[in-house]
């Protein structure tokens, strides 16, 4: 990394979304270029940056919240006719800020995707895709999944502009006119697509896991030129912009994440990406863009932030002179903006004051109503296929107080290294109250953001409730509901090994096409709650615990499962049957169960039962090791096999506090595919579960097999 950039922040306006924030051109070579943002107040301003202070070009009056904002103009002028979109409206201002269009798209839902070429305006709602020409209808698609982004492709190669949706189930579709060309699979739920040059072929994507690629469209089929994987576990891709800021006349990959992380990369002379440069922000990156803004002939990366910060990443070098005994003196220009700031600081905490006295004296009054205040938070709930885990992610545009957690399903909250908050554990009734977990966060101050990880038990469903409580006064709270999914460790897949040994259910009954597809969206996280179009539809799966897989296949009066573990199609027939009957639907299930599965599915536990089994003995000698240790006063005398676990302790106990509960989660596995595999034939096994225990606590791959053939 041998980029060198310094932090500036410039502005605060109101809460922002993704893609809120442009840079408008410059009007000369190295001239500073004026910013365009929009908030969640529905304020659009445009400012420019003079003598490091911002300067307002224009404001507009609040209004709709705004979700995303383009730049445009005539084909081959400068693009600075500012766009943006709130609710199902497109409004366009010059970059003076005189409203020149008004465009009610008349949509059922909200714009969520925008992208603006010449007179052509193409914009996403959910699952809609639509294409419009100088205000007329021309275009229009329905996705199978929603839609998270959308950009358009003009090349003399091309005939004509080609739009990409980034939809939800991993797939970018590339679309002609008002059908589908073809789709191209990605590696994770694509969030963001950015042009790689503004006349080419290659599109950027960011996936909601946060990983990074380049696809090459052509007219029939499309290349993946390179894929950048997250091994560092950061954040999901929120914004990404392509900027030459190395200045070595290629340009760099500007990329912003949901957990504040900045990232440049640059190309090596294999032309593969390399990080150049990371800055880690307090809050999510929405926006980022590559210009100058601050001062003539410096670039930088600016970024907006989820409360609204703008806030530069420049390649001016900081004004500190190095005076007598090597003590920082403050520039005149500095020195005066210090001043300034604290008169402004005087004065607000005088307005506060006062505010204060004021609400005293009126809430005394018979007549006084205390209002509530609103505050925004921004949450993601997903699922990390690493380490088969939810990560909840909360993020408040005020400092938080505290979070209390309640579950009505047996979850285990494992530790995140980024997470400073204190937590406590309450206990609580799992039989009357149906609590199962009931812990609080008490968070350190100036905490916006809060990030943490459970692990839920497959065939265990219900509801995880959050409450969140900022430091405002005064005291409100608000509650966020996530849904645990009976097949809650399933992700979608774009195909599966149909080599496996495979169990089947099958159901046949007088259901329609949306009771059986509501059936499966109860199950099954990642399925778009949208009935699909058409006769039928397969969905392919793999549990992100143990590598297992499913497929679904379903129509009108008709269901077909396949699954190459056992517990899986059991979970599935159980909740299946259960959400029939409370519609009073009869249902007719057969099975095709195979013995081969349940070797199989125990052949794919194995190397984690025997790790965990291993790395708990490691950590039950640990101590004892250690005491040798101290009374011998060396380890010299001790194996290589246990001098590698006194060098290695750290890391073995703190993998250990990671992982609570693991080493029962797979016995529990096992116990529910030796009852499974016997409910299928009828037999109740649950009084030889106490043998099963005892083999398990002896653990041999080949007695373990035997005992599941010989019950």
């Amino acid at each position: 990394m041998d980029l060198r950039l310094n932090r500036v922040d410039y502005i605060q306006v109101g809460v922002t979304s993704q893609k809120t924030m442009r840079l408008l051109p410059p009007l000369g070579k190295k001239a500073t270029q004026k910013v365009a943002i929009a908030d969640h107040d529905g304020i659009l301003t445009c400012f420019g940056i003079k003598k490091g202070e911002a300067v307002p070009v224009f404001k507009t009056l609040p209004g709709q919240k705004i979700a995303r904002m383009d730049l445009g103009g005539a084909a081959g002028t400068p693009q600075e006719k500012i766009f943006v979109c709130s609710g199902s409206q497109v409004r366009g201002f010059t970059k003076k800020g005189k409203q020149f269009l008004t465009f009610e798209a008349n949509l059922t839902e909200s714009i969520n995707a925008m992208h603006v070429s010449g007179a052509d305006l193409f914009v996403c709602a959910s699952y809609i895709y639509n294409h419009y020409c100088d205000c007329k209808d021309q275009d229009y698609y329905l996705s199978g999944d929603k839609i998270n982004d959308i950009t358009c492709l003009s090349t003399e190669n091309l005939t004509h502009l080609v739009p990409v949706l980034a939809c939800q189930d991993r797939v970018l579709r590339v679309l002609q006119r008002s059908e589908l060309a073809y789709d191209i699979e990605v590696p994770g739920p694509p969030s963001v697509l950015e042009l790689y040059k503004e006349q080419g072929e290659e599109i950027l994507f960011g996936t909601t896991d946060g990983k990074i690629g380049l696809v090459e469209i052509g007219e029939l089929s499309a290349a993946t030129k390179w894929e950048i994987d997250n091994d560092k576990k950061k954040g999901g891709i929120l914004c990404i912009d392509n900027y030459d800021i190395i200045g070595d006349g290629v340009n760099d990959i500007l990329v912003g994440r949901d957990d504040g992380t900045v990232e440049v990369y640059g190309f090596d002379s294999s032309n593969e990406p390399t990080l150049r440069f990371e800055h880690v922000l307090s809050e999510s990156v929405t926006s980022i863009q590559g210009g100058c803004v601050g001062k003539e002939s410096y670039d930088e990366v600016l970024t907006a932030t989820y409360t609204g910060w703008v806030t530069g990443l420049t390649t001016e070098p900081q004004k500190a002179e190095a005076g007598p005994g090597d003590e920082v003196r403050m520039s005149k220009e500095t020195q005066s903006k210090v001043e300034a700031l604290r008169a402004e600081l005087e004065q607000l905490q005088v307005k506060v004051l006062q505010g204060r006295e004021q609400y005293q004296q009126t809430s005394q009054s018979s007549t006084a109503v205390s209002a509530v205040p609103v505050f925004s938070i921004n949450d993601k709930f997903t699922l990390c296929q690493d380490d088969a885990s939810y990560s909840l992610t909360l993020e408040v545009q005020t400092a938080i107080d505290n979070l209390l957690l309640q579950s009505d399903v047996p979850i285990d909250l494992l530790d995140v290294d980024k997470n400073s908050a204190v937590v406590s554990f309450s206990e609580c009734d799992s039989e009357p109250n149906g609590n199962f977990l009931l812990a609080t966060y008490r968070c350190q101050a100036n905490t916006t953001r809060i990030e943490l990880k459970v692990r839920s038990i497959e065939g265990q469903y219900g509801t995880l409730q959050a409450y969140i409580t900022p430091r405002l006064q005064p005291k409100t709270c608000q509650v966020r509901q996530y849904q645990i999914k009976p097949l809650s460790l399933h992700q979608r897949t774009h195909s599966i090994d149909q080599e496996r040994p495979m169990n089947r259910l099958s159901l046949v009954g007088q259901f329609s096409f949306a009771e059986i597809h509501s059936w499966v969206v109860f199950c099954l996280p990642e399925v778009p709650e949208k009935t699909p179009a058409g006769e039928s539809i397969t969905f392919y799966f793999h549990n992100t615990f143990l590598g297992t897989q499913l497929e679904a296949t379903y129509c009108k009066g008709e269901g077909h499962f396949k699954s190459d573990n056992i517990s899986t199609i059991s979970i599935l027939s159980d909740v299946l049957s259960k959400e029939a009957t409370k519609k009073k639907i009869n249902l007719n299930i057969s099975y095709e169960i195979s013995d081969d599965s349940v070797s199989h599915t125990l052949n794919m536990i194995h190397p984690k039962l025997e790790y965990q089994l291993l790395l708990a003995r490691k950590v039950q000698l640990i101590d004892a090791l250690k005491e040798l240790q101290v009374h011998e006063g060396n380890a010299d005398f001790l194996i290589p096999e246990y001098r590698n676990i006194l060098d290695e302790s750290a890391n073995l106990l703190e993998e250990y506090k990671k992982q609570p509960a693991h080493l029962e989660r797979l016995y529990g596995m096992i116990t529910d595919l030796f009852i499974d595999k016997f409910k299928f034939k009828g037999q109740n096994v649950k009084t030889k579960v106490s043998s099963l225990l005892e083999i398990l606590d002896n653990y041999d791959l080949n007695s373990l097999l035997d005992f599941f053939n010989e019950a």
